[in-house]
């Protein structure tokens, strides 16, 4: 009885049941934890391989433009959305983008199919590593002098596949490509499995429990990554490599398209926006915490430390004297498979650094892994299931371990490639582009009708979306992005300008510069309404006295900004798939990219179906959250400053009442002026 009770109090302490908030939600058991999990989603293995590989292909300064444009432009507005949407509308994706309107659930399940689907044979990539890790401990290490061959032989293990291919003219496949090998790989199956297990014990009790492991999954690597960048930069010439990088200019590279793309690209994919762990996580903050603050700093840390990290890669680049050459790109495996297991070989103590280089990523691996489950998790629980979360997680990782095992075969490999490239290409791209877009398009679209007429709210998104596609589909069969451009932003303002005399008069002028004429007022109504509201109604949540508030160019960064360059990005993947078509795994990976995108484009038309993700008594929380924002009399259309749009006076709280000037669906007041 007695070792029973401090069996319950030992549990109890390494899993302890997560905090409740006022609204009875689980809650972190502080900032720090929540912090640590987001950075532990986006700090992964992509800031230790990825991203020096991609820097490597692009060296020199002048990557550092596009980059932090980038960064400022496209991640961090994303981030901004995914983090305040969580936490002001408390659920996952699904639930929040629901109460944005009830045909974005199918946004909402977006990013968790991705999530689902990457986190399956992320766990193999996993495993791979962890075979290293145990040949770590070997001595001499057995890759020494058969690098390239102990990776594809003894941990990879695919059996070779019979290529197939297009005809000359790439009009025709002359044959497909062939995988001979079919068996499982035991070792592989095993370490799947123990990450499996990992992941279950990080996250089968809720934040709380997680709260506790990220302070190890994050605090470790930035320990061990330390020590190695400082062991790195001790060899010798490796000053020579860090100089390639940060003391090299070569302006000439900014006049190409592909250093952009790739820049955009990366900071994309190393953010982690679009798997719907960002939402997820901060549905579990309180609900007035500092959103925009988080969102930076997470953003902040992640370009940190992947570029940071890169010391330690680039100080192997210059021991190694290992230099760029033209039209050779190097891939993200050579640096994390090939280039730092050879390092590791010349340094004296070579088995020390080579335990702690695969342990370290690992973990970062690791805490990308169950950030991602975490999020598929949430959205079960959510949901009003009447199981307990224990139970809900431990059936979703027994799924995942069987739903993993094709990549632990002797194709896997292979398989991996074809899932990962189009699921990356095609699906995620999608789903940020469907996030920023509806937030900012869709958000109270009904105002926008009332005040403009239905046929101006067409026009005006025919000239919105049809630029994009106009444009994209005219760059790719000219091969001259200039005239993709040109006809794109021709369509936009030709049909803005139709829209906004085809609008009638808003019955409130627009605020500000916009409401000088009736022209004018017209087109902000159409053009920047939506993203408008959005941004103030979430200021009324997440925007406290002593918290950041969400910035009026946020809604046009995402809706001018983000979703163009998103586009054009998506637009790449046809014509890749067109040169690979020859290849059934290739081929295999593109079906389920566009499966998903089925299932996303489902919810605008059947929005029913996706109701059994939400609670009955949430389904039209939205509407009751715009009823209670006018309720409380918070000025949707004031300013965050206190001052009153329309007079542009302060302070708006005394000598200021205000009157609805309208309603929607008979919910909320939507825009108020002074009398």
């Amino acid at each position: 009885m007695v070792l029973a009770q401090y069996l319950k109090r030992a549990v109890a302490w390494l899993a302890p049941p997560p905090k409740q908030s006022e609204d009875g939600r689980d809650q972190w058991p502080s900032r720090a934890a929540f912090l640590l999990a987001a950075m532990g989603g986006c700090a992964g293995q992509g800031n230790l391989i990825r991203y020096p590989s991609v820097v490597y292909n692009n060296y020199g300064l002048q990557w550092f433009i596009p980059y932090f444009l980038a960064i400022f432009f496209v991640a961090i507005p994303a981030l901004i959305l995914e983090i305040s949407i969580g936490q002001a509308y408390r659920g996952g994706t699904v639930i929040a983008f629901n109460n944005i309107n009830r045909r974005l659930k199918g946004v909402g399940i977006g990013p968790i199919l991705v999530s689902f689907i990457v986190t399956q044979y992320f766990t193999v990539n996993l495993a791979w590593i962890m075979n290293y890790f145990r040949n770590s401990f070997r001595s001499p290490l057995p890759w020494e002098g058969r690098i390239e061959e102990f990776y594809m032989g003894d941990v990879i293990h695919n059996v070779d596949p019979v290529g197939g291919e297009l005809s000359t003219d790439g009009k025709h496949v002359l044959s497909y490509t062939e995988y001979p090998g079919v068996r499982l790989l035991g070792e592989t199956v095993g370490w799947s499995a123990f990450i499996w297990f990992l992941i279950w014990v990080s996250i089968f009790r809720g934040v709380g429990l997680t709260g506790r492991v990220v302070y190890w999954t994050m605090g470790l690597p930035i320990v061990t990554t330390i020590i190695f960048v400082g062991r790195s930069l001790s060899l010798e010439n490796a000053s020579e490599g860090v100089k390639l990088l940060w003391a090299t200019w070569r302006g000439g590279q900014l006049a190409s398209g592909t250093v952009w793309q790739t820049a955009v690209g990366q900071v994309f994919f190393s953010t982690g926006i679009g798997f719907g762990y960002f939402t997820s996580y901060a549905s579990y903050n309180a609900k007035h915490s500092n959103a925009v603050m988080d969102a930076l700093l997470i953003c902040g840390s992640n370009v940190l430390f992947e570029n940071f990290a890169a010391f330690a890669v680039f100080g192997v680049v210059g021991y190694l004297h290992r230099w760029p050459e033209d039209g050779v790109r190097l891939g993200a495996f050579v640096v994390g498979f090939l280039t730092l297991p050879e390092a590791v070989l010349h340094m004296p103590g070579s088995n020390f650094w080579a335990i702690l280089l695969f342990f370290t990523l690992v973990v970062l691996g690791f805490s990308s892994a169950f950030v991602m489950l975490d999020a598929v998790a949430t959205l079960v629980v959510d949901s009003g299931l009447k199981v307990s979360r224990p139970i809900i997680v431990t059936v979703l990782t027994l799924i995942s371990f069987l739903m993993c095992l094709p990549y632990c075969t002797e194709f896997g490999f292979y398989l991996l490639d074809g899932i990962d490239r189009w699921i990356n290409n095609i699906c995620l791209i999608f789903v940020v582009w469907s996030e920023v877009v509806s937030a900012s398009t869709v958000y109270r679209w009904q105002d926008v009708v009332d005040q403009t007429g239905l046929p101006a709210f067409i026009t005006y998104n025919f000239a919105y979306f049809g630029g994009q596609v106009i444009g994209v589909s005219v760059a790719h069969g000219t091969e001259n992005p200039g005239i993709g451009a040109g006809a794109g932003f021709g369509v936009y303002v030709v049909f803005s300008i139709l829209s906004a005399l085809l609008a009638k008069t808003p019955i409130q002028p627009a605020p500000s510069f916009w409401g000088r004429n009736s022209l004018l007022s017209r087109f902000w109504y159409l053009a920047a309404y939506s993203g408008n509201q959005i941004r103030r109604d979430l200021n009324a949540i997440i925007g406290g006295e002593k918290n950041w508030k969400i910035p009026s160019v946020w809604p046009v960064l995402l809706r001018y900004v983000c979703a163009p360059v998103l586009a054009i990005i998506f637009s790449f993947a046809y014509p890749e798939f067109h040169t690979l078509r020859y290849d059934p795994l290739m081929i295999t990976g593109f079906i389920l990219a566009h499966i998903l995108l089925l299932i996303i484009l489902l919810g605008l038309v059947m929005p029913r179906y996706y109701d059994v993700f939400i609670p009955p008594n949430r389904i039209d929380e939205g509407g009751r959250l715009r009823a209670d924002l006018a309720n409380d009399r918070i000025i949707p259309g004031g300013s965050d400053d206190g001052k009153c749009d329309n007079c542009a006076s302060a302070p708006r709280q005394s000598g200021h009442e205000v009157a609805p000037i309208f309603l929607v669906e008979h919910l909320a007041p939507t825009y108020e002026t002074c009398l």
